[in-house]
């Protein structure tokens, strides 16, 4: 995936941006405060419906406008094709309502129009990856899943509908008959998801344990590892719902299954992720990440956009360097933020430089 074009209104300190990125890496630079990081939250919301650094709602919307913009025209090499297909989506939100657009039809469901664009953002809040809760992780999966496997979504629906029918009846008190009902469409739908979750890790932790012996070999990462969410080994979902039903109904909530599945990383010397720094946290959610990205261009055909935002606040100058010198050498469209030109690119050919400075964003000769 190539973008031709980026549009935001009213997004934070801007009132119109529209950039021109080209391939390979584009940096963009600024002071502290003067809105690099909200392009990349721009195209972030495009792609996820939401900001990494919280809900639309949250400040995210210009003060005193009812709404932002966003719009992103890009190029995608489907399969077969000779030629890329240029693509165009548009977002408008007011952080209550939203209305969007998709090459040139509406779009009734936000995550049609998020499974659209892929990007993969590596951010300060990334760390919560590795060291946060099960949630990021769980989300890291399925945007995965999402992207390359076009019928997880509609599994992931079907599941997510009988886990809130199920809930709702809990709450309520749950009649058996009815609860029997919705225990049999969780395991139908939860079943298969958790195999894909499955596959999806096992096939990502080689990818991650290759790449994090070349970007930070110190960290050690060994495997990846599943908790799908109930005793599968044991036993099977529909019996693990049954056992405890009881709980749920004095609880009011499902407490088993692939809504609470998590995974971790194994490493070779550091006893887990409590034991880890920041900084080997951040590097951690970074090779993962990286990892996903390379998966999906193997499994697509074509490489997601890479946005990589505060890049010199987040690694050293060494890591830098090698993150870097394993992206350049594949197709990706790259992203980037920095006060200053990070000490990797200072003699690398061929970037295209945008710089941010009183609510504009200007190319740099």
């Amino acid at each position: 995936m190539h973008i031709r074009r980026l549009s935001l209104h009213q997004v934070r300190r801007f009132d119109t941006v529209e950039l021109a990125p080209k391939p390979g890496i584009n940096l963009i630079t600024g002071d502290n405060g003067a809105g690099k990081t909200s392009v990349l939250e721009a195209l972030h919301v495009m792609a996820y419906g939401r900001s990494f650094r919280g809900r639309v709602r949250d400040g995210l919307v210009r003060q005193g406008r009812e709404a932002l913009d966003v719009f992103v025209e890009w190029d995608e090499q489907r399969e077969g094709a000779d030629t890329p297909t240029r693509r165009k989506a548009g977002l408008r939100h007011s952080g209550q309502e939203w209305k969007g657009r998709l090459d040139g039809e509406d779009v009734a469901q936000l995550g049609t129009l998020c499974a659209a664009l892929a990007v993969v953002t590596f951010e300060p809040g990334s760390h919560a990856l590795v060291s946060g809760g099960g949630e990021p992780r769980r989300r890291f999966l399925d945007w995965g899943l999402f992207h390359v496997e076009p019928d997880f979504m509609g599994l992931w629906r079907r599941y997510s509908r009988a886990l809130k029918q199920r809930n709702a009846l809990l709450k309520q008190g749950g009649h058996p008959h009815a609860l029997d009902a919705w225990d049999r469409e969780l395991a139908e739908a939860g079943e298969p998801l958790t195999t894909r979750r499955q596959h999806y890790l096992e096939r990502l932790q080689e990818r991650t344990v290759e790449l994090a012996s070349v970007l930070a070999p110190n960290l050690g990462i060994q495997s990846l590892n599943l908790s799908p969410g109930w005793r599968k080994q044991e036993l099977s979902l529909s019996d693990a719902l049954l056992l405890a039903r009881e709980r749920d109904r004095m609880a009011g909530y499902t407490s088993v299954g692939p809504h609470r599945a998590d995974w971790s990383v194994v490493f070779e010397t550091i006893p887990g992720r409590d034991a880890l720094s920041r900084g080997q946290a951040k590097l951690t959610a970074l090779t993962c990440l990286l990892a996903q990205a390379e998966d999906y261009a193997e499994q697509r055909g074509e490489w997601p956009v890479i946005a990589l935002d505060d890049l010199s606040s987040e690694l050293d100058r060494h890591h830098q360097a090698r993150v870097l010198e394993r992206l350049k050498a594949g197709p990706a469209q790259i992203f980037i933020t920095a006060t200053e030109v990070p000490a990797a690119l200072v003699d690398a050919p061929d970037i295209t430089r945008f710089h941010v400075e009183h609510g504009q964003v200007q190319p740099v000769p």
